[in-house]
């Protein structure tokens, strides 16, 4: 559209052709000047060739604006397009790293519930106190929160990473928060 512009106001230099056409109808009635009554017509076509030689500057000024205003807007475009990139690019980072926090905090998990049973059993025969339980407990809680952190952050991530792509829809958002309940 913009290429567009500067063409049409580059094009305010340049001769211009049109088409004239003109008809007229003038009827007098009777004069005693003249003797009688007079009805004339004419009818004329034509063409009409403008050949601006200068208006002040106002085409160059207009053909000027036009070019900065392409340039603007393929500074945008672009501006835009390297959003998309680092949007899209730093989306998908945290898809992946999203996976693996996931993932190592599963393994946490898991080490954090067995030292909590290994906690419990110290307990029973005597060889560890309370609050070696309650810590191991308030461990395992705190990895917990983290894992369900983490696979929020993940599913979140997978959403922005479809919106950077442009191919998220409505599926997609129900389905994350049928996940989220």
């Amino acid at each position: 559209l913009a290429d567009k512009e500067v063409d049409r106001n580059r094009g305010g230099h340049l001769p211009t052709v049109d088409i004239v056409a003109n008809y007229n109808n003038s009827y007098t009635g009777y004069s005693s000047f003249t003797g009688g009554a007079t009805d004339v017509r004419s009818t004329s076509v034509g063409l009409q060739l403008n050949m601006p030689l200068f208006q002040g500057g106002a085409t160059q000024s207009k053909w000027r604006e036009a070019e900065a205003n392409r340039t603007r807007a393929n500074h945008e475009l672009e501006n835009a397009r390297r959003n998309v990139e680092v949007q899209t690019r730093q989306a998908y980072l945290g898809v992946v790293s999203g996976i693996a926090q996931v993932q190592a905090l599963q393994q946490a998990l898991k080490s954090s519930e067995s030292l909590l049973e290994a906690s419990k059993l110290g307990h029973e025969v005597g060889v560890r106190t309370n609050l070696d339980v309650l810590n191991a407990q308030q461990q395992a809680y705190a990895t917990r929160r983290d894992l369900y952190q983490a696979e929020y952050n993940y599913l979140i991530s997978q959403l922005r990473l479809k919106a950077a792509v442009g191919g998220l829809v409505e599926e997609d958002v129900t389905r994350v928060n049928q996940a989220l309940h």
